[in-house]
């Protein structure tokens, strides 16, 4: 016999425990995890208004990836997405306040003119970035032009609208903590 030679009852034992791990894994493979809180998860969705105009949609387009609760989506699209698979689809109609909330007039303000570049066209329904304060970014609607003052709505373009919100769920993968 040769010295740290496997003995032939431990290549038995060795290959049967190999092709046990195999069918192991390859079982795990198969399993269709339901979206649970921090699993990363790849989808198609699409956000519609009641009347059918699509605002966004990935169907045409690549997949999003995000993990839950990174606030890639709004609490309340995430919220229908629990307990989902990999291959389901769903439809759901949500209401303002589940989807990008209700609209705030005090989201409102008046800006001056002279605060936005000279050259730039600014026209209602244009929506622009603003640096806010603290270094984000965040979205604004011009609402009108009069003079030296611009009107901008800084509420979501979606803020108190029904939105339809459609999903195919292509992979979720487990939190491995």
């Amino acid at each position: 016999m040769v010295v740290g030679a496997p003995s032939r009852r431990e290549y038995i034992i060795n290959r049967a425990w190999k092709a046990l791990l195999h069918d192991a894994f390859a079982a795990m493979d198969e399993i269709k995890y339901p979206i649970s809180p921090e699993f990363t998860v790849t989808l198609h969705l699409s956000l519609a208004l009641e009347d059918g105009t699509v605002m966004e949609s990935t169907f045409e387009d690549e997949p999003l990836t995000f993990t839950m609760g990174d606030g890639t989506l709004v609490e309340g699209l995430e919220l229908g997405l629990y307990g989902l698979k990999a291959g389901d689809k769903q439809r759901l109609v949500l209401d303002p306040e589940q989807a990008f909330g209700l609209h705030d007039v005090a989201r409102r303000h008046t800006m001056a003119r002279s605060a936005f570049p000279d050259d730039q066209v600014l026209e209602p329904g244009l929506i622009m970035g603003f640096d806010t304060p603290a270094g984000e970014e965040l979205s604004g609607t011009i609402l009108s032009v009069d003079g030296d003052s611009v009107a901008v709505d800084f509420n979501h373009p979606l803020a108190g609208r029904v939105v339809v919100f459609m999903v195919e769920i292509l992979e979720v993968i487990p939190c491995m903590q």
